[in-house]
């Protein structure tokens, strides 16, 4: 009879669990980042929060480095909901609408600790609503670090970057900016820099001090270039058809943990860009530093061309003199 009851019992713990393990819901969240990366190691937070925060009612699987397709290949699928949400660049957004590369403002801000706060304004709320036209859910900015400058050889001056190539993300704000300087920008995916940079493809690179040391950039460096010169946010979106399908409740959960953990991230790099930077001057690499007189008059110039492209800039430089 006991034996009788211990099965029965048994049988009721396995079929709520098979039960529970049915019901929960699986998503999925793509990014470019390799997983030592900062935004996939709080990918990997959402998704464990969201989890825990549903009782397992919404699981989130995160594909880094690229496992889904490049940027462009995500933003597809996440129009057509076969993607469910991702951290990305503002690379595919900018080259539909220039607004959105407003933020690439060569020295809008000095340090991430100013990108935080211009991530937190008017300009920002207002694109983090507007990617609705792209039929995507909107749920905070991210970052990565301040960009620096990578390069094989030497540099002294900005004319040591002349006619480098210098691998870049394809915003054309960005490209524009290399282009003033005189070198010459080469977009390509992240995985495949390291091979690129390290059998002279490409002669440097706009990067931030994270990726240069866990990417191990500066085995093949011959000089890294501390310049902060531009911000590089990271916009968390979400299927905006799937987004229609997802019970109220756990819509609060994922975009109540999305925030946090976005700020997070954002609050972070201060301290990111610092550790990291520290690491690189143990290296034999020199490091030089680097300020807006480094580039000459190429930022004047490019302010006056954006100013004119994307009129939304202005209000950027007004909350950024407001910090």
């Amino acid at each position: 009879m006991n034996a009788k009851r211990f099965l029965t019992a048994a049988a009721v713990m396995v079929a709520g669990l098979l039960a529970g393990t049915a019901q929960a819901e699986q998503y999925r969240l793509g990014l470019i980042t390799p997983p030592q990366h900062q935004w996939s190691k709080s990918a990997v937070t959402v998704a464990d929060r969201v989890k825990a925060e549903t009782d397992g009612r919404v699981e989130i699987l995160t594909f880094p480095s690229g496992q889904l397709g490049n940027e462009a290949q995500m933003l597809q699928q996440l129009q057509t909901g076969a993607l469910d949400f991702a951290f990305m660049t503002l690379g595919e957004f900018a080259n539909r609408d220039p607004d959105y590369g407003v933020f690439l403002a060569p020295y809008i801000v000095d340090d991430a600790a100013g990108a935080r706060k211009i991530l937190k304004g008017g300009v920002a709320g207002k694109l983090l609503d507007g990617v609705n036209k792209f039929a995507l859910k909107g749920f905070g900015w991210g970052m990565a670090g301040m960009r620096q400058i990578v390069m094989r050889g030497p540099v002294a001056s900005v004319d040591d970057l002349s006619g480098k190539k210098v691998r870049t993300v394809p915003f054309a704000q960005e490209l524009d900016f290399w282009t003033r300087i005189g070198a010459a920008p080469t977009p390509m995916p992240l995985p495949a820099l390291y091979d690129a940079f390290a059998n002279g493809q490409v002669d440097g690179m706009q990067i931030d001090f994270e990726g240069t040391w866990n990417s191990k950039y500066y085995e093949h460096a011959g000089a890294i270039i501390a310049s902060n010169h531009m911000m590089f946010p990271m916009i968390a979106v979400g299927s905006g058809r799937k987004w229609q399908t997802i019970p109220a409740a756990d819509q609060a959960v994922i975009e109540k943990v999305m925030a946090e953990e976005l700020d997070s991230i954002v609050g972070a790099y201060a301290d990111i860009d610092a550790s990291y930077l520290e690491k690189l001057k143990t290296t034999d690499v020199p490091v030089v530093t680097a300020d807006r007189a480094f580039f000459g008059g190429a930022i004047d110039q490019w302010y006056l061309s954006w100013r004119e492209k994307t009129p939304l800039l202005k209000d950027l430089e007004a909350e950024a003199e407001g910090l």
